[in-house]
């Protein structure tokens, strides 16, 4: 089945959204739509799995324990399991759409 990442993007959404594209063995692809979202102060990401991360529109920023990456569309990062991240900042005046694929 053929599917758009940019079409019908929510705007103004009071969370995020993640969606689970793909489910295998291992293996779990999401679309995560942000606008203007960030992490709470307090909070950090430290997943189990690796996460391979590309921006598709938008723009944003992650912060990590020892540096922050900002990222445009076309950007992409592998983040370790157990790496903390938190996002720190989202485009607020159009949606940020992800790509992650967790393994």
């Amino acid at each position: 089945m053929k599917r758009n990442l940019l079409d019908n993007l929510p705007f103004g959404m009071p969370q995020e959204i993640f969606t689970t594209l793909v489910r295998a063995t291992g293996l779990r692809i999401e679309q995560i739509v942000s606008h203007g979202h960030a992490s709470p102060a307090d909070f950090w990401y430290d997943q189990s799995e690796n996460e391979w991360i590309m921006l598709v529109k938008g723009a944003a920023r992650l912060m990590f324990e020892d540096e922050i990456v900002e990222l445009v569309p076309g950007d992409s990062l592998t983040i370790p399991a157990h790496r903390r991240h938190r996002v720190d900042w989202t485009t607020p005046d159009e949606p940020t759409v992800w790509l992650a694929v967790f393994y």
